[in-house]
């Protein structure tokens, strides 16, 4: 088996950092978020767990399937956002066994842990100061990037909601005290957090979450909603709206929508007491609305998000199949991101409450209130939810 002080050396570098233990979530999330950052460009690193600050292995750890799943829950805690790519396996060094972290550089830097950007100019992690953010956001290669990351060429920062973006967007993205730092103006700060490019023209990314209209400029970003009063399109409708509005506001408005369209009944009774339940538990209705949002494709298609609510069931479609690893035999099991900036921004916003546990929370919410279980109905174009009422 090749030991790895052979292959990294056995001493702190730009790319490599030793932590003794996998105990100290906060310091690891921040040394993967750095080596992601790679402030010295030299294609990521690794962090050895197991390993003192003087290179030398401790004693082989006991715990190693526990130690193993915390180091690899900062994949999709939400913490460390973009999600950065990383493997987590065990390895040796100097005849120990160690855990090894293999960071990837990112393509689309900077990465934040807990809204703060770290990085590793030297042996040692330490905050991102604005000079090194904007040397970041310069090495960004946007043309090679994901969709959600392109600049919309024509846009202006008048098209964004700026007000919105220092009262809501900034303080869930970045940490109070990054804020009240002096350095960062407010251009630097909306291409740090990939809203716009260092020339000032909004990003996709940017207009989805802070456009005031971004249907005006990304022909698919809205959502249809009907609601008919029967169990076919051929029924009347009751209520239909379009919402042509940016994530933060589709959000609210969506919230106040759906709740004004849930029916609730009482189910039992005692004495004095009654339970009421709801024709859906808000929390599955939330979820499937706000994974639409997420993993919808912008880019080719002007098809809207739809929601057609039926008098026995709930109908959530959008356009854009399985995208990366997802395949529509692993869908439940497997997680990969069309809009991976987008996919962080909703989570840094609390509209995501982690990362891969969309299906499993609705199915969850879903049999706790007594309702069947979701279908799901994907092909290579789209994808749809049925809900269906609790008997």
């Amino acid at each position: 088996m090749t030991d790895l002080a052979d292959v990294l050396g056995d001493q702190e570098s730009t790319v490599l950092e030793f932590k003794e233990s996998a105990n100290d979530g906060k310091k690891i999330g921040q040394a993967i978020c750095a080596l992601a950052n790679d402030l010295c460009d030299r294609g990521g690193g690794d962090l050895l767990i197991g390993v003192d600050k003087h290179g030398r292995p401790l004693a082989d750890l006991r715990t190693f399937d526990s130690d193993l799943l915390k180091v690899t829950e900062h994949r999709d805690s939400g913490k460390v956002l973009p999600r950065p790519s990383m493997t987590v396996e065990k390895a040796t060094f100097k005849g120990q066994t160690i855990i090894r972290v293999k960071v990837k550089a990112t393509t689309a830097p900077p990465i934040r842990y807990d809204g703060v950007v770290w990085v590793r100019p030297g042996p040692t992690t330490r905050r991102a100061n604005a000079e090194d953010e904007r040397i970041l956001a310069e090495r960004r290669r946007v043309a090679d990037g994901p969709f959600d990351a392109r600049p919309v060429p024509g846009r202006t920062l008048a098209d964004l909601d700026l007000r919105l973006f220092r009262s809501t967007y900034l303080p869930s993205e970045v940490a109070p005290e990054v804020i009240e730092e002096n350095g960062r103006p407010e251009l630097l700060q909306l291409n740090s957090l990939r809203l716009s490019d260092a020339a000032g023209t909004p990003t996709v990314l940017g207009l989805l979450v802070l456009g005031y209209d971004p249907s005006a400029f990304i022909p698919g970003a809205y959502l249809q909603f009907v609601r008919y009063d029967g169990d076919d399109m051929a029924a009347g409708i009751v209520d239909a709206q379009e919402l042509r509005v940016n994530v933060v506001d589709l959000a609210e408005r969506l919230e106040a929508l759906m709740k004004g369209h849930l029916h609730t009944r009482v189910v039992e009774q005692t004495g004095f007491r009654e339970r009421s339940q709801p024709d859906y538990p808000f929390n599955a209705l939330r979820e499937v609305c706000m994974n639409a949002v997420m993993h919808r494709n912008y880019e080719t298609s002007n098809a809207p998000i739809r929601i057609l609510w039926f008098a026995d069931r709930v109908e959530v479609s959008n356009p854009g199949g399985p995208y990366g690893q997802v395949r529509e035999d692993n869908f439940d099991q497997v997680t990969d991101y069309r809009n991976p900036f987008l996919a962080a921004s909703m989570k840094a916003l609390g509209y995501v409450n982690r990362f891969g546990r969309g299906i499993s929370r609705t199915q969850a919410e879903l049999a706790a209130n007594g309702n069947p279980p979701a279908e799901f109905n994907i092909d290579a174009a789209s994808w749809s939810v049925t809900l269906r009422q609790a008997p």
